[in-house]
């Protein structure tokens, strides 16, 4: 059973948890989603296909990695967390925090955003959650969404990641294969 923890609008910890499969929620509860982009150096992002067997945009392609902070998790812990198991890929996000953070409904999702050459033929994809990725320029992401393989993330949204990734001396975090 995974639990998550609920916050407040100020991201204060609510003496409340969660049940992921009854997710009841009032007026001013929250719980954490967290997002990886990773890049490489050709400007291309890696994107992932979701199995066409999970709930929720089966089949569909959507960013790096994502998923659901669990009871106990900060935003940099649970998105370690989740590239660890959708990718096999180790990143160290220790004292970061998201680059980008929005809010829907109930939800404060935040976004990590690194830059680092992987071998996507090195990465151990797990079987429930991810059918296959593959690195994907702004255009052709933008195109995935118009034609509707893509999670219909508003095109902005796209194209303000693509930019936070080009901020002078940031995003060089570097992970490896494990």
């Amino acid at each position: 059973m995974e639990l998550w923890n609920v916050y407040d609008k100020n991201r204060k910890l609510k003496d409340k948890v969660i049940e992921r499969e009854n997710p009841v929620m009032e007026d001013g509860d929250y719980r954490i989603v967290v997002h990886l982009c990773l890049f490489n150096t050709n400007n291309q992002m890696l994107i992932q296909q979701r199995q066409l067997f999970k709930k929720g945009w089966s089949g569909m392609w959507d960013l790096t990695t994502g998923g659901s902070a669990i009871l106990g998790e900060d935003s940099s812990m649970a998105c370690e967390r989740e590239v660890r198991e959708e990718l096999g890929l180790e990143v160290d996000l220790k004292d970061k925090i998201a680059d980008v953070t929005f809010n829907v409904r109930n939800v404060m999702n935040d976004v990590f955003v690194m830059v680092k050459d992987v071998d996507i033929d090195s990465l151990k994809l797990q079987y429930e959650e991810v059918k296959q990725v593959k690195w994907a320029s702004k255009e052709e992401i933008i195109s995935m969404i118009q034609s509707g393989e893509f999670i219909p993330y508003k095109e902005s949204f796209i194209e303000l990641i693509f930019d936070v990734k080009d901020i002078p001396g940031n995003r060089k975090i570097f992970a490896s294969n494990k």
